[in-house]
C-alpha cells in the first residue's frame, strides 16, 4: 500500500484484507470470529490500521463480523474500507440502501473508504447506469464517507478511460505483484503509469497472489 496521510491521520503501509478470513470447517460462507478477532489484534498491535471489507466478502458475513471486531476498537484507531457492489444487476436501484444496510452491518457513522468495486469496462456501464459514482460523492457531501475510489480489474486504457471520466476519485485499488506486474491480462505495470499520470494514490490489492507467492510450486522454489 502507497504511504499516504489522509486528514491528518498516516495510512499505514500494511493493510488486513477481508476477503479470506479464517473460517468454520472450510466454508466461505461462516468466517471464525474468534480467530479473525485473534488476527486483528495481532495486526492493531503490529502497526496496520487499514482494513477492507466487501458486500461480498464470504457470502455476505465479511462487514458483519468486522463490525463487530473493530467496534472494540476507537473509531480514530483504523481506517475502514468497503465497496459498492454494482457488477450485480439486481442492485443497480439500491445504491443507498446497501450503503445504509453497509453502515448497519459494519457499525459505523461513515466509512473512510468507498470503493466501486470491480471496476471493468462492462461494470464500469452498470454502476454509471444507476448512478453510483454520484451517489458516493452525494454521501461524501453528506460526511458518511471520507474518500471515495475504485477497485479495478482491467486493462489500462479502460482505467485511463474511468479517471479521465471521473477525475474526482482519490484513490485507485489495484492488483500488484511480481507475477501480475507485466502479465498482458493483469497490466499491473501499466495500470499503475496511468494512477501516476492521473497523481492517484493506489492502494495495494493480491500483493502474493491470493497467498499463491508465498507457496510456490517446487519447480518454481527450484
Amino acid at each position: 500500500m502507497i504511504y499516504k496521510q489522509f486528514q491528518d491521520r498516516k495510512l499505514s503501509a500494511l493493510g488486513f484484507g477481508c476477503m479470506r478470513l479464517p473460517t468454520i470447517g472450510g466454508d466461505d460462507a461462516k468466517p471464525n470470529e474468534e480467530e479473525a478477532a485473534k488476527l486483528i489484534a495481532r495486526a492493531m498491535e503490529g502497526g496496520v490500521n487499514y482494513y477492507d471489507t466487501a458486500w461480498g466478502y464470504h457470502a455476505g458475513n465479511s462487514e458483519t463480523v468486522m463490525g463487530r471486531i473493530l467496534k472494540e476498537y476507537p473509531r480514530d484507531s483504523f481506517f475502514l474500507a468497503t465497496k459498492f457492489p454494482g457488477y450485480d444487476l439486481s442492485n443497480m436501484d439500491k445504491v443507498e440502501e446497501i450503503f445504509d444496510k453497509q453502515l448497519e452491518k459494519c457499525q459505523v457513522d461513515y466509512f473512510d473508504f468507498y470503493l466501486m468495486h470491480a471496476q471493468s469496462v462492462e461494470n464500469f456501464e452498470h454502476f454509471k447506469k444507476c448512478r453510483a459514482y454520484e451517489t458516493a460523492l452525494e454521501l461524501k457531501a453528506e460526511g458518511k464517507i471520507r474518500h471515495v475510489g475504485m477497485s479495478f480489474h482491467d486493462t489500462a486504457d479502460v482505467l485511463e478511460r474511468i479517471l479521465t471520466d471521473h477525475p474526482e476519485l482519490e484513490v485507485v485499488q489495484l492488483q500488484f505483484n511480481y507475477l501480475d506486474f507485466d502479465d498482458p491480462k493483469v497490466q499491473s505495470r501499466a495500470c499503475y503509469e496511468v494512477c501516476v499520470k492521473h497523481n492517484k494514490p493506489v492502494i495495494v490489492m493480491e500483493p502474493v497472489k491470493g497467498g499463491k507467492l508465498a507457496d510456490p510450486p517446487q519447480a518454481a522454489r527450484a
